[in-house]
Order: structure tokens, then sequence, then C-alpha cells
């Protein structure tokens, strides 16, 4: 089979021939008809997770896909062959991943079915962006009374972010450039910050001198410097971030929940999700679907950051 792998850390991706895996007991093969591009593929190959999780290499890259479920292993009752699925694929001690014409998935792991009007490229953009933002939102506990920002609200976990916040009837904030302001609003922004002409958060405390209620903020890099977002925060509010760059005692002190998020995936929410993208309910954006054996280039390209969209790959 096709697959796109790298053959250590910090190596460049390339396009193998690979054995088809067998699935083993309790075990599913899918065969992809669609896998999607995020950050944390080539963090992963950049060495990531070298300290905390055994790799197995020639390592598959990519988490995200969907497919058929092609034959199962012994003990297998949740699933059967011919079953539309989607979710999470990239199993780090054998390998495996979801830049591949085949993979194999744990029946019960991070995997549900679909429906059938839903294309697989749409299923495979929502695991990793639309599952963190879906999650995010329910932490922020919001209602109508509530303002939150989304900072970083034009990338596709901000983009879900923002219908799934405006599903709750709270104002929104989005961050985001003028070229995008009008998309992002149509999903449900109220207002939208050009970061690039001041800092976001000058910008908040002019439109909200009396703070507002929550921060969704998936910029903030692991050891950076949150404070200007957390002072934006009325007394009991809530600031979420995604890439672990809160200290929750600290914040706490100032009567400020702080939420350390991570991409926690289940059946039950993969399913939700996947039943409100089958009836437009929730919108992804795919900016792009190019073959495996273009794959490696759309990593590099994906790695500069100036997608504003999903790139899909069609193994």
């Amino acid at each position: 089979m096709k697959a796109v792998v790298v053959t250590d850390f910090a190596t460049e991706p390339t396009l193998a021939d690979l054995p088809v895996p067998e699935p083993g007991p309790g075990q599913l093969l899918v065969r992809l008809h669609a896998a999607a591009v995020n950050p944390f593929d080539w963090k992963v190959a950049d060495g990531a997770l070298k300290d905390a999780v055994p790799h197995a290499f020639p390592l598959i890259l990519g988490s995200d896909g969907a497919g058929v479920v092609e034959r199962t292993g012994p003990g297998v009752t949740r699933l059967q062959p011919g079953d539309r699925v989607y979710g999470q694929f990239m199993h780090l001690e054998t390998g495996h991943g979801s830049y591949a014409e085949y993979t194999v998935a744990d029946q019960n792991g991070t995997i549900a079915r679909i429906p059938e009007i839903l294309p697989y490229a749409l299923a495979a953009a929502l695991p990793t962006a639309s599952v963190t933002a879906y999650q995010a939102v329910e932490a922020a506990k919001l209602d109508d009374r509530h303002t939150l920002l989304i900072n970083g609200a034009s990338g596709g976990v901000g983009q879900s972010a923002i219908q799934f916040a405006a599903r709750t009837g709270a104002r929104i904030l989005a961050t985001g450039t003028p070229e995008l302001a009008g998309y992002l609003k149509d999903l449900g922004a109220h207002t939208v910050i050009d970061f690039t002409r001041s800092p976001t958060h000058h910008q908040v405390a002019a439109l909200h001198p009396g703070g507002i209620d929550a921060v969704l903020d998936l910029v903030t890099p692991a050891g950076g410097d949150i404070t200007p977002l957390a002072g934006l925060l009325r007394p009991g509010g809530t600031l979420i971030n995604t890439n672990y760059a809160t200290d929750p005692d600290a914040l706490a002190a100032r009567d400020i929940r702080a939420v350390n998020l991570g991409n926690q995936p289940t059946p039950e929410v993969l399913t939700t999700l996947a039943d409100l993208a089958a009836t437009g309910a929730l919108r992804v954006r795919i900016t792009a679907e190019v073959p495996i054996d273009q794959a490696p280039a759309a990593v590099a390209r994906a790695r500069t950051g100036h997608t504003h969209g999903k790139t899909i790959i069609i193994p």
C-alpha cells in the first residue's frame, strides 16, 4: 500500500510502499478514503512525543481519517465490514497513521460510524480540530449572558469553536484578518478583532472595559505569556488554552478558572459531530484535496501556517 512516512525524527516525509497491516484481536482494517492534515502530525514527526511514547519507524504520518471497514480481527463485535467510519488512527507504538491506503484501529478506540450522506473528506476534517473546539466550548460553560474571545479563530479549531459557541447564544469576539472577517461573521462571530492592527488584548479591553467572561486561547504556546489575556476576564471568568500554557493554581488565586485542554475524542462525541456535519449544522472549510503522492509537498505548505482551511489527502 502507499503511505507517507518519516524514517526518523526530524526527517522529511516521503511516499513509501508498505505491506497492508493485518487486524489483530479486537481490531479493524480500514480502507481509508480521506485523511486530514493537522499541525499535530508534523509536531509528532519532529519528535514532540519522543520522550513520552515509543515510536516505530517507518512511522506513517497522520491522525485523522475516514474510510470503510475492510475486514475485522477476532473478537470484533462493534463494527463490521462495509461500515463507514472516521476518527483518529495514529498509533505511534506500531507506526500506524492515516496518510495511507489502509490502517488498523481498535474497535473501542477513537472511531465512530458516519452517516451515508457525509462525504469522507468532510468527515476526515473533524476529529482533531472540531472535537477540540466542541470540548473547549463545553468547558467554557457559556450561555446567552456571556461574552467569549476566541484567540486564533481563523484556524480549523477556531472556526468550529465559533459555530459551537454561537449555538449557546454567547456573544463572540474572534481574532482574524480583514479578508477573513466576513467569513468568520458568517460562521457566527459578532465582532472580528484584527490582530494585525494592534495587540488583541488592547482592542478587547477598549471594547469591553468591564471585562469579558471567557477566553479560548488557541495561540499562546506552553511557556508563553498568557497574562494579557487573563487580564481581560472578569472575576469568575474562564481561560482555556489548548497548548498547556496556563497555571490553574496561580489563576485560581485571581478568581479565574483556567483549563489546559487536550483533544480527547470519544465515539459519542465523534458521532455527534458527524451528525452535525452531515446536516450542515457544522461547517468545515476544505481548501485543498490532494492525492497521496502529493502529500509530502502538502505537509510542507501547511507547515507555513498560512492556510485557513483543511488540507485533505486522498489515498
